[in-house]
């Protein structure tokens, strides 16, 4: 059983700073949290931001991390996705993005990471650190148009990243592989010791016509869809009677860790001989 199934055609609409700020506050810091090192080096996400949308990259999708701390309310880890200007009203079935991470309470350093949006799911994919080694920026010294100057790294790779959707399209998989694949995808949630609420067989699940096809790219979305949206059950219950199901992820490094183990063993596939 499938809830919350979703198909998206919009083109994608760049967001202003009122819906930044709405979304994700800890983006507008103007120092950094109290407290740190002097030798940390506040670098505001909102002159990056400038700087990217000046190089014609724009956001279009932001969220914030959720803190119990009320210290670092306000500088917490953000993570904002940017697309090319020219990408913004294309239909295309997938869009290379710019994924940027910082926080300004010294919880990481910026990062840069090659982003992929799928428009017929919606789904939002990051590309393993083995294929495209994610820049990082300590903040010690660091100057805005470094970062700004790195996005253009990322236009480099678009074409490796195309060739690797080629590939992943190209290897077809039976029904045995396919099993494989949703079961070592399913591990990568749960490791060992922690028992998985649905079996792997219901990974395969196609939510839309259109994702009935039995290539790598069409799996593998698939499955990376219901491992990050959650909303999937095939009614066994626990033992007080309730029906398990699988919940949706809600942090930025569990959905980012999780999309990178996915495209590595997407890749992984892609090479084993049928």
């Amino acid at each position: 059983m499938i809830r919350n199934t979703v198909t998206s055609n919009f083109k994608a609409e760049a967001l202003t700073d009122e819906t930044l700020r709405l979304e994700a506050p800890s983006i507008f810091a103007n120092r950094p949290m109290s407290g740190l090192s002097q030798r940390y080096a506040f670098v505001p996400t909102t002159e990056i931001i400038a700087g990217l949308r000046g190089k014609d990259w724009l956001p279009v999708h932001v969220e914030q991390q959720r803190v119990r701390t009320a210290t670092r309310i306000g500088f917490q880890k953000h993570l904002i996705r940017f697309r090319r200007s020219e990408q913004m009203q294309t239909l295309d079935e997938w869009n290379a993005e710019l994924v940027l991470t910082n926080s300004h309470d010294a919880g990481c350093a910026y990062l840069m990471q090659v982003g992929i949006y799928r428009r017929l799911c919606s789904n939002g994919l990051v590309v393993s650190d083995d294929t495209f080694e994610a820049i990082r920026f300590r903040h010690a010294g660091l100057k805005a148009d470094e970062v700004v100057q790195a996005s253009f790294r990322i236009l480099e790779y678009v074409p490796n990243v195309g060739a690797l959707i080629d590939r992943f399209r190209s290897r077809q998989l039976n029904d045995a592989e396919a099993l494989k694949f949703a079961g070592q995808a399913l591990a990568l949630r749960f490791p060992a010791g922690q028992e998985a609420p649905i079996e792997p067989l219901t990974l395969l699940t196609a939510r839309r016509p259109e994702d009935q096809a039995s290539d790598l790219w069409t799996l593998y979305n698939r499955v990376q869809e219901h491992l990050v949206r959650g909303g999937l059950s095939d009614s066994h219950r626990t033992r007080s009677g309730r029906v398990r199901s699988l919940r949706g992820l809600r942090g930025i490094d569990s959905k980012v860790i999780l999309n990178k183990e996915l495209w590595k063993l997407a890749e992984t596939t892609a090479n084993q001989v049928n």
